[in-house]
């Protein structure tokens, strides 16, 4: 070794001896996939979550072996430090793998299992590489392989991912509730097949996109709740091989413990170790919420659409100019970035469902880009939900007098008319007005069906958004 050697070190694994930068924890399995796996920009260490839930399963294991008599107090405690490091947000710069990986997670497995080794030989006084007083595989995965620590890993990192995607969405719910409170008393045109229809109001607008996205958090619920089963103890493949008896029990009841989520071991070790319907699941309830915010920013695109040739029923804040040819045009820009945000999610749900169709055997080899595509999807959610909600929702305003105009100059009101005055007269007033392009609010009164007065007690908003009984007799 030359002068220069003082800043790294050696390592070796089954290929070989590699060197090793003398300041990073992590080892030489990590440093090949970091060569192999030049893939996409989505770096561990950029998901916090997922190295939390590393963390996680690692002092689980290092607790059950631990009361096995399988690490000693003095190493269990050094493993155990290492991952509270890892849980207060230290040393993420060590995790640079790529998400999408070939060897069904083992790259990222063993980039934990190295780290939280080398952190623990500093944390008992030794060197990083000094593997003679505590191993990556023997010790920190002791009892444990790839296919029962992974899996474990990402079920925590998307449960968590569960809770703050979760609070993001109640928030966007609670803003389009505001605004459906704010908006309660204006009047529009609701429309099927982009047609008119009979009115509602504004506010009954944003409600139902409220109502319709709070659905979804129960639904979101139920399928975060599958991740508290973990197969913590099949080791390989489900049979439980190099864990002695009582370890999964151990393991399970440690993670449990640490987290304070009510974790639980799965029924059947072999089935779950190949099984990976949980991501599936998931993905496929953030899909369902992608659907619904897609339809609420499209609609909102319609109604505000414009500002004076479209539909023009509400404003939406003009955040920056919308051409470089055509001077004052602003574009729809929020509305716009959410739905390809959920063009997104629904790609990527197609991606967990192929990868999930991929399990072969006892092992799906397809689980990184299955995680990878469910941690994107919940991180771009959350920063669309709150660019929606802060950037578009909240600064809504309404065109009241947009929206009463269409309204007296539809032909879709004469619906909301007819239980007074009649099919016949109803007939007659919606025919004129189709020929004459005259509305039927001025027809009603020019053929005096009806008093001004009454007209506009069945126009009033109270007695236009639900069912009511009105004791009003047409003139004539």
């Amino acid at each position: 070794m030359n002068a220069t050697d003082k800043h790294f070190r050696l390592e070796s694994d089954l290929l070989g001896e590699r060197q090793l930068p003398a300041d990073r924890l992590y080892g030489v399995q990590t440093l090949r996939g970091m060569e192999n796996f030049k893939i996409s920009r989505f770096l561990l260490s950029d998901y916090p979550l997922f190295i939390r839930g590393l963390a996680f399963t690692k002092e689980a294991a290092a607790m059950a072996n631990r009361q096995l008599g399988l690490l000693t107090e003095e190493q269990a405690q050094a493993i155990i430090k290492a991952c509270h490091e890892l849980l207060d947000g230290k040393h993420h710069e060590d995790f640079p793998v790529d998400l999408i990986q070939g060897g069904a997670g083992t790259t990222t497995n063993m980039n934990a299992n190295e780290v939280i080794c080398n952190r623990a030989l500093q944390i008992m006084g030794h060197e990083a590489g000094e593997f003679q007083y505590l191993s990556p595989n023997d010790h920190v995965n002791c009892s444990q392989s790839t296919n029962d620590a992974y899996p474990t890993a990402i079920h925590m990192a998307l449960y968590a991912t569960h809770l703050e995607l979760r609070k993001h969405l109640e928030q966007l719910i609670a803003s389009l509730r505001a605004k459906s409170q704010e908006m309660a008393h204006i009047l529009k045109m609701g429309r099927t097949q982009l047609q008119d229809a009979v009115p509602m109001s504004l506010g009954q607008t944003f409600g139902g996109f409220a109502s319709i996205l709070e659905h979804e958090l129960i639904n979101l619920d139920h399928a975060a709740e599958q991740f508290l089963t973990v197969n913590m103890g099949a080791t390989a493949i489900g049979t439980g091989i190099c864990s002695e008896p009582g370890y999964a029990d151990l393991c399970t009841a440690a993670l449990a413990q640490i987290t304070g989520w009510p974790i639980r071991k799965a029924a059947d070790m072999v089935g779950s170790t190949s099984d990976t319907s949980e991501m599936i699941g998931y993905s496929s309830a953030m899909k369902r919420v992608a659907v619904k915010v897609n339809k609420i920013s499209n609609d909102i695109r319609l109604i505000s659409s414009g500002p004076r040739c479209g539909l023009g029923e509400i404003n939406i804040p003009a955040m920056q100019p919308g051409s470089s040819i055509m001077p004052g045009k602003v574009n729809p820009v929020i509305p716009e970035v959410m739905s390809q945000v959920c063009y997104k999610v629904m790609g990527n749900d197609l991606c967990v469902t192929l990868a999930g169709d991929a399990a072969q055997m006892e092992l799906n080899a397809m689980e990184p880009v299955m995680a990878q595509c469910c941690l994107e999807s919940a991180e771009l959610l959350m920063n669309g939900f709150d660019t929606l909600r802060t950037l578009c929702i909240d600064g809504i305003t309404p065109n009241e007098e947009t929206c009463r105009a269409y309204i007296e100059q539809s032909i879709g009101i004469v619906t909301a008319l007819n239980p007074i005055i009649g099919y016949k007269n109803s007939t007659k007033i919606a025919k004129e007005a189709m020929e004459t392009g005259r509305g039927v609010y001025e027809l009603v009164l020019e053929h005096g069906i009806l008093s001004k007065k009454d007209l506009d007690t069945i126009l009033s908003p109270e007695n236009m958004i639900h069912p009511v009984k009105l004791d009003i007799k047409p003139l004539k």
